[in-house]
């Protein structure tokens, strides 16, 4: 047997396991791993500027690749709890991500060391597993149950906090008889697949809604070739958004109070059959319960047994990982086709199409300041299919989904249910480091991209580019927009006279600048004919300095971006809407 530290120990485990990057900041309490990781080697390293923004690049590293598991490194105390909002991001949507933090000696740990804190306690609540481990030798053993427990049933982060003198002390491993332990994943049966399928066809128009679990199963193709052969429209979720692509003939649409499209919560309405697969039912989506579930039947899959009926009950639950339940539907559709079984669904789809093509929202603005809608516009001109999205939470985000266009798994990547500020740098940067070869473009308001804008200088010293569309109308838009229910505009004001840059009018900080600081590139908009062109140069600017690359495009200060305070069926137009396709240029619709 080899004799090597505990440290020691844990970097083969990581390297047995598949990974080969790690996202953090070295410690006094985490330096023997860190000595360990340059020793042992084969993980590579990315030293984040802050541990929140290491947390994050891990998240939007596992979720840009089938089977990545995204590694975050903190020392002791506040490194640990800097890192819980990525924990509780990546908890709530369903990501792997292993958090490792150092922490003071074990004999130390109740006598209120420097920097010791009970972050097994604090992490509890976030992770599906989070433990102190006190003894040397079961270290490589907790990093192998840590990764069976994030890969096992509904997916989720783990954390690992290791005493310093536990990493250092030296114990017996084998790392070349070791093997990963092989995850739990529940499946459907054929009894329960034919019954729910049986349920569809009694239906008149019936829906598919995917989810996110979906994408995290990598049965996407499965789900497109379910609705192909049955027919059946398909309403993606936002966390599922990608599962079939935008331009797909059953693809209806998104539906929400929010992150929704018209012709897609119209179908809803509509439909009196719907398939869950792989969703939560998120309030976002559905809205309230009883004009949602009104008039339907409902089938839910989902790999976690509790959360079938957390939000309302289904006609028929399933317990299933979404990719095992996908193939017996597809095996059981086949057959029932080639029998006659399955009911002619082509009237129904081509409802749904005929309100995609026409229940559109006008995006060809052309006046300045720049109305957010126009800049949607111009980035489905400027970017392809290829492009993978990157995005957080706010104004921007909702009318992202709402005019943008995604076409593959894992383009539309979002922290969808904790939607923390400033998580789209960072995130973004973990995507660009597992897919160095993908198109990638993040999208921010002004304070999203303030929360963490330090994390840009990560993709300079890095050598992460991807071009970084920042709206800017100087305001919490979001919190403003809903301030309107209180008849206030109060504390939500990002603008200021700024001294040292009175030409950007009273915006306040001046992004350019700072942007500039820290090693990446930037071009300032103000026209909506502009838009355009600064799309272009950034790709030049990006290619050349492999740096990231921010187009900020100056707004209007107040547009309230269409939503619902309360159903599907009274979502607020603000604005007016696409009276015909020139209204509208970049809609699927018109790209076909």
């Amino acid at each position: 047997m080899a004799r090597m530290t505990a440290a020691e120990a844990a970097v083969h485990v990581l390297r047995k396991e598949g990974v080969d990057v790690a996202f953090g900041l070295p410690g006094a309490a985490i330096n023997p791993f860190y000595a360990a990781m340059r020793k042992v080697g084969g993980v590579d390293h990315v030293l984040a500027r802050h541990v929140e923004g290491a947390s994050h690049m891990a998240e939007g590293y596992t979720r840009t690749q089938p089977g990545n598991i995204g590694v975050c490194i903190g020392t002791s105390g506040p490194a640990g709890t800097d890192m819980i909002t990525g924990l509780y991001s990546a908890s709530a949507d369903s990501i792997p991500i292993l958090c490792i933090t150092g922490q003071a000696p074990a004999s130390k740990l109740h006598k209120e060391d420097f920097q010791a804190v009970d972050i097994q306690a604090i992490a509890g609540p976030v992770t599906k597993w989070a433990i102190t481990v006190r003894e040397p030798a079961q270290v490589p053993r907790a990093f192998q149950q840590a990764f069976q427990i994030m890969r096992s049933s509904r997916p989720g982060p783990v954390l690992l906090d290791l005493p310093i003198d536990v990493q250092m002390t030296e114990i017996e491993f084998d790392p070349d008889t070791y093997e990963p332990l092989p995850g739990y994943k529940p499946a459907a049966t054929r009894a329960q697949v034919e019954k729910a399928l049986g349920m569809l066809d009694e239906a008149d128009k019936p829906l598919l809604v995917a989810g996110g679990g979906i994408i995290n199963a990598d049965a996407s193709d499965l789900l497109t070739e379910f609705a192909e052969i049955t027919g059946v429209p398909v309403i993606p979720t936002l966390m599922g958004w990608g599962t079939i692509p935008d331009d797909h003939k059953l693809m209806a649409g998104m539906v929400g109070l929010q992150t929704s499209h018209r012709y897609g919560n119209a179908t809803m309405l509509e439909a009196d059959f719907v398939m869950g697969i792989g969703n939560r039912w998120a309030n976002r989506h559905t809205g309230d319960l009883a004009t949602y579930t009104e008039g339907r039947k409902f089938v839910h899959v989902d790999i976690e047994p509790f959360q079938i009926g957390r939000i309302f009950g289904p006609d028929l639950g399933i317990v299933s990982d979404a990719k095992a339940a996908l193939e017996l539907f597809v095996e059981v559709a086949k057959e029932w086709k080639a029998e006659g079984k399955l009911k002619d669904r082509s009237q129904w789809a081509e409802e749904c199409q005929e309100r995609k093509r026409t229940m559109l929202r006008k995006t060809d603005f052309k006046e300045t300041p720049v109305k957010p809608q126009r800049v949607y516009q111009e980035m489905n001109k400027a970017f392809g299919k290829n492009t993978r999205y990157v995005t957080a939470i706010g104004l921007s985000q909702i009318a992202g989904a709402q005019f943008l266009h995604v076409y593959k798994p894992r383009h539309w990547i979002n922290c969808g249910q904790a939607g923390p500020l400033g998580w789209t740098i960072p995130a973004a940067l973990g995507v660009r480091r597992a897919d160095p070869e993908a198109d990638i473009v993040a999208l921010s308001g002004d304070y999203d991209f303030q929360f963490m804008i330090e994390e840009l200088a990560v993709g300079a010293q890095f050598n992460l580019p991807y071009i970084h569309v920042l709206v800017n109308n100087s305001y919490l838009g979001l919190i403003r927009q809903a301030q309107r229910g209180f008849d206030m505009d109060y504390q939500v004001q990002l603008s200021f006279e700024n001294i040292n840059c009175p030409e950007i009018n009273g915006y306040g900080v001046d992004h350019v600048s700072v942007v500039e600081g820290l090693g990446c590139k930037a071009i300032r908009v103000t026209d909506p004919e502009e838009i355009a062109p600064a799309l272009e140069q950034a790709k030049q600017l990006k290619d050349q300095h492999k740096v990231p690359v921010v187009v900020e495009v100056i707004l209007e200060r107040v547009t309230n971006i269409s939503m619902s305070g309360k159903d599907l069926s009274t979502v607020n137009e603000f604005e007016a809407l696409a009276e015909n396709e020139a209204d509208a240029p970049s809609s699927i619709a018109a790209l076909r």
